[in-house]
């Protein structure tokens, strides 16, 4: 390093120096602007001292009783606080990078809720949130959908409550549960019915992996009475379902937006209002919680929930 260059470097003020100078024409007292940066008052002179030293010119004047920015001071404040700004900028850039989260996050979905404003809300939002993670989406069949999360073949899976053990959830959306019957069902015309209505309906069942738990509760397995749904032909997907349903082969229970989504011939939906209400949740291996990518989805995640 030549002298020349090791002069300028030499005589850089470094950023506490620039800090301690802005906090001090602030308050104009070492008093104060000790308190302020958590430090003592011999310190703060020496910081001054040393800013000054580094400048080559005299900021403050300053007695046993009084400070005052010197002309030079005036000049060079604004200067001092443009350097700390531009810092901090610096310090946030580099901040978002660490926290932004790259390489492949996998995405299930059973039925339509891929598609579903909730879903799509929350992909939109992680995208700008984390640009450089790349999505991909995959449809679950009901059988596989709690095991695909369990097995790890696919990340976050956008699914309807209830969930077995090992998953944990996040609540997206709310809505009633509705029956879908054959459109030559007698009680296709009626927009609402009950469950007794529906005591001698076959229901289509679901192959397994599925857990039994959550397909009696979508079928509200056994009855208000007690009486047991008899179960008929499984479908592992929405589409299978819904033709088995206009074959007359058996009726099922969805979400009411199937209404819009599934809007099939030969297909009818109808009210139960008996039925609790469906809830959406976006679900996760319990293991892989903290895993940075699926922390990054849960706080983009967060906003969206319903309480």
């Amino acid at each position: 390093m030549t002298e020349s260059l090791r002069s300028v470097t030499d005589r850089t003020p470094d950023l506490y120096q620039l800090q301690v100078f802005t906090v001090l024409a602030e308050e104009l007292h070492f008093g104060r602007a000790a308190a302020r940066l958590f430090t003592t008052q011999p310190a703060i002179s020496r910081r001054v001292r040393a800013l000054e030293d580094a400048l080559g010119v005299a900021v403050f004047d300053r007695t046993s009783r009084t400070v005052s920015l010197t002309p030079a001071g005036e000049a060079l404040l604004p200067e001092a606080r443009e350097v700390l700004a531009a810092a901090d900028r610096l310090r946030r850039a580099a901040a978002r990078h660490v926290r932004e989260v790259t390489g492949r996050l996998r995405f299930g979905g059973i039925g339509g809720e891929v598609a579903t404003d909730y879903a799509q809300a929350l992909l939109t939002a992680l995208a700008r949130a984390h640009p450089r993670l790349t999505v991909e989406l995959r449809t679950l069949g009901f059988g596989e959908q709690f095991e695909a999360l369990l097995r790890d073949d696919v990340d976050v899976a956008f699914l309807r409550a209830p969930v077995p053990p090992g998953i944990q959830t996040l609540p997206l959306s709310r809505e009633p549960r509705v029956v879908c019957l054959p459109a030559g069902d007698p009680l296709a015309a009626r927009g609402t019915v009950t469950l007794a209505d529906l005591a001698h309906h076959t229901v289509v069942d679901v192959p397994p992996p599925a857990p039994r738990a959550w397909w009696d509760h979508w079928t509200a397995n056994p009855r208000p009475d007690g009486t047991r749904v008899r179960y008929g032909p499984a479908a592992d997907d929405i589409e299978a379902m819904l033709a088995a349903v206009a074959r007359g082969h058996g009726i099922t229970f969805l979400p009411s937006r199937a209404r819009d989504f599934h809007p099939r011939p030969g297909v009818r939906y109808a009210d139960v209002p008996e039925l609790s209400p469906s809830t959406a949740v976006l679900a996760w291996n319990a293991r892989h919680r903290d895993r940075p990518d699926i922390a990054a989805v849960r706080t983009v995640a967060a906003p969206l929930r319903i309480r």
